[in-house]
């Protein structure tokens, strides 16, 4: 399943935002056009593919590193990247420890 299309499933669930920022896995004309029907701007790159390539904010787009770099953090974490909690509540406490001291750090 592409990226967009497994987006587009829990597009109903995401709280409310004034933009979203994705990569090109994400560009797709019917996803685009249901994030304008919840009045969100995509901040999504065009895919080298299409022909008339959608702008967007580029400056905005460099931030989403810093995301992808909490993530990487993360995952060095033995407990979150194995999940052994079984409970959800459980392993979101462990994510927002972990969060945690890789901000104070």
């Amino acid at each position: 399943m592409s990226d967009h299309k497994g987006a587009s499933l829990v597009l109903a669930a995401l709280p409310p935002a004034k933009t979203l920022i994705a990569d090109r896995g994400y560009d797709s004309t019917g996803f685009r056009q249901a994030l304008a029907a919840k009045g969100i701007e995509p901040c999504i790159p065009s895919s080298r593919s299409r022909k008339i390539p959608y702008a967007y904010d580029k400056a905005l787009y460099r931030q989403r590193h810093k995301v992808e770099n909490l993530f990487a953090k993360l995952k060095d974490w033995r407990r979150i990247a194995t999940r052994y909690d079984r409970c959800a509540h459980t392993y979101f406490s462990a994510i927002s420890i972990a969060a945690a001291v890789i901000f104070w750090l």
